[in-house]
């Protein structure tokens, strides 16, 4: 199994959809799709600034809107054999692990899914995490979140610059 986490950051490439329909069917399935917050969160989040919402509403929040990303993913890669979106709302929770703040995200909402099932984990991004980045120094650069490399531990991760494949580059930056 492969959990794919796609960074909301992608959400505004219009060649996504296409992307994903090529990339997916090459990973080990099945596959489950961790949609990212992007937008969807981006607003919550400009909420909270404005309301003060507090680390627990917000987190809820924010959370309840992934369930529109899944089904934005869900439309972009139709119904592609062996790949499920995940709704982060429902996952998190059933689960209830994880700490209830901004500094949870999807990565790490992906990252509890692939260690609960054994997964490897592949994060989709629009920036360059070099292969075997320690995920305490990502965090502090802000490629992942904080919580992240708790969650991690343990779990196969491998970064992809999408943004780059999308653009007709390689993955991974050039040496």
């Amino acid at each position: 199994m492969t959990v794919v986490k796609v960074g909301g950051s992608l959400y505004d490439h219009p060649g996504l959809a296409a992307g994903l329909r090529a990339y997916l069917p090459t990973l080990p399935g099945p596959v489950v799709l961790v949609p990212g917050g992007g937008p969807f969160a981006d607003a919550v989040r400009e909420l909270d600034t404005v309301h003060r919402l507090g680390d627990t509403a917000s987190h809820w929040v924010a959370l309840r809107t992934l369930s529109a990303a899944a089904l934005f993913l869900r439309a972009l890669v139709g119904d592609l054999p062996g790949v499920l979106v995940l709704d982060g709302f429902d996952f998190a929770a059933g689960d209830r692990t994880l700490p209830q703040s901004w500094a949870v995200t999807t990565d790490s909402v992906a990252a509890r899914a692939a260690a609960r099932s054994g997964a490897t984990l592949v994060l989709l991004k629009s920036v360059d995490i070099p292969p075997g980045v320690d995920w305490r120094a990502a965090a502090e650069r802000g490629w992942v979140d904080a919580f992240f490399p708790t969650v991690a531990a343990g779990v196969v991760v491998e970064a992809v610059n999408f943004r780059r494949v999308l653009d007709g580059g390689t993955p991974y930056p050039e040496p």
